[in-house]
């Protein structure tokens, strides 16, 4: 069963590139008393998420943060080095935090995975975009397979 609006976020860690390499994210703090807007993309350095998806919010985090958003994160089933050095590749740094999901653990318990296995790329996580506020989640949206609509930071920004 899929997160809905109204639930919390699971207490499930992530990790992030640090100065010093990989760094745990705790979402009960990462999340508490804050507006972070959350969006996922099936892989680092895939062409619509690289094309589109991630540049959007990057280009659209002054906006964001204009509506009241405190945190912009990235999320995908990579591990904390390639979402590192997408970040970089990206200009994210200070606008977007890159959150890795290495072994879909968190993806899974929102009940978001996409299972790409036959196509040789294993399970990952749908694209989608969520509003969350202190914890809950306010707002969902969840793609398609193969669109780029709802999830975009134009949306996001529509809805705020």
């Amino acid at each position: 069963m899929s997160i809905k609006e109204g639930d919390k976020i699971p207490a499930i860690g992530l990790k992030r590139m640090g100065e010093n390499g990989p760094e745990d994210v705790d979402p009960a703090e990462y999340f508490s008393g804050k507006k972070v807007v959350l969006f996922s993309v099936p892989g680092a350095f895939t062409p619509t998420c690289s094309a589109k998806h991630l540049p959007g919010f990057v280009n659209q985090s002054e906006a964001l943060r204009a509506k009241g958003v405190d945190s912009i994160a990235c999320l995908a089933v990579n591990d904390a080095f390639v979402m590192g050095a997408w970040g970089k590749d990206q200009q994210a740094d200070g606008k977007v935090d890159m959150l890795a999901d290495g072994s879909a653990a968190f993806t899974s318990a929102l009940g978001l995975e996409l299972d790409l296995v036959a196509a040789g790329l294993g399970v990952r996580g749908k694209r989608f975009a969520m509003i969350v506020d202190d914890g809950t989640v306010t707002h969902l949206a969840v793609e398609e397979p193969g669109a780029f609509e709802v999830s975009s930071a134009e949306a996001i920004l529509a809805k705020l």
